[in-house]
Formats: structure tokens, sequence, C-alpha cells
């Protein structure tokens, strides 16, 4: 393997829960009632989407495009002002990604946020230099599922066979982004929003505990 692809929150980054209560927020911004069945199904809608462009989250939601880009930007603010303080990375992330480029492993930090949430994730973690390349939706660019993030990681790394890249994250969309840019190694990881279960029903070819148990699997393949 010469690349490595790899989620943020939820896979490299753990911020507690923070992604729910900044989605609460953002409805409340723009008038979906506190509780109730719309609430409900909204919270679920998010959890069943996680690792998703949040944008195009909010899109599937609201159904206005006025509404989803005040939702969005609402989100991100919030997000922001929450987690700046609170996240922290996965055990054995920091080790396990400079494992990956000491051994001549390229590494790619992916994400659903917009890419000011990014800069202050990396700059709140001290990782501004941790990785090889950072990415985020954005003009032709899509977020996940699609296989944009993966394939756009290929390409700026100068990677020349898709055979060469493992993707992992913690969501199924994770995964299906990583087989959809025909990755043959798609590992989930348990650290963040979904189960086993969803992982492999998801179609993953691992599931391993932790991104810290990534490098050997990588490196043995």
């Amino acid at each position: 393997m010469e690349l490595a692809v790899l989620d943020m929150a939820g896979t490299t980054v753990a911020d507690d829960g923070v992604v729910i209560r900044a989605f609460d927020e953002a409805a409340t911004t723009v008038g979906l009632p506190t509780e109730g069945p719309d609430r409900d199904a909204a919270r679920r809608y998010v959890l069943d989407t996680m690792g998703q462009s949040k944008i195009e989250v909010f899109r599937a939601l609201f159904g206005d495009e006025e509404r989803a880009q005040q939702a969005n930007v609402a989100f991100e603010q919030a997000y922001q002002s929450a987690a700046g303080a609170g996240v922290r990375p996965i055990p054995g992330a920091a080790e396990a990604i400079s494992d990956l480029r000491d051994a001549g492993v390229k590494v790619v930090l992916t994400t659903g946020f917009s890419g000011t949430t990014q800069a202050m994730l990396l700059d709140a973690l001290g990782w501004t230099d941790i990785a090889d390349l950072v990415l985020t939706p954005g003009p032709g660019v899509r977020g996940r599922p699609y296989p944009d993030l993966v394939l756009t990681a290929l390409m700026r790394t100068g990677v020349d066979d898709v055979a060469k890249v493992a993707v992992a994250g913690d969501t199924a969309s994770d995964v299906v982004s990583g087989l959809r840019a025909g990755a043959p190694m798609v590992a989930g990881t348990l650290t963040g929003a979904h189960d086993e279960a969803t992982l492999r029903n998801a179609g993953a070819t691992h599931v391993i505990d932790s991104i810290a148990d990534f490098p050997s699997i990588i490196l043995s393949h």
C-alpha cells in the first residue's frame, strides 16, 4: 500500500458527541421543533448519515437550499465552539499516522466538515503538519458516500493505482466511499458512529477496534 485515506471525527479524532449537539443547535436555528417525531427522525437521519458532507445532509433534511445553508452555517459555528477545547486524538492515532509515514505510506486526512472546521480541528490537536494532505468536500469534490475524496487524495499525492490505496473510517459512508473508489482495503473502526454490523453490511473488508490497529494491517498486506 502506498496511500492511506483516513477519516477524522470518530476515526482519528474523538469529539464526545459534539456533532449531535451541534446539529440540535442548527435544527433549532432553522425552526425544527425541539421535541417530537420530526426532531427524532432528523436526529436518526444525522446518525445514519454520519461521515457525509454536512451540507448534503441538511439539503436532504430540509429540502430548501436557503434553509440548508442557514443550518450548515449554524452547525459549523456550534461545532467549532463546542469542539475547539474538547477534541482529542483517538488513542494511538498520531502514532499510527507516524508509523505509516515512516514506512513510506502517504497519509491523507478527510472529513465531511468544511475546510474551516477541519483547520480548527487540526490546529486544536497540534496536527497541522501530521499528514501529507488534508481534504474536505468542495467545488469539484463531492463528500461521502461519493468516491471523490479518496480519488482526489490519490491524484494529489501522485499515487498511480487505486489498488495501492487503503481507507479507514468509522461510518458506513466512509466504507461505501472507499469501495466506490475501488480501494481494495476499506476498514471500519469501532471508535465512532457505527457498530460492527453496520460497517460489515456496508462492505468493510476489515473491522478494527481502533485506527491504532490499522498500520499493522496495511504494512502486512
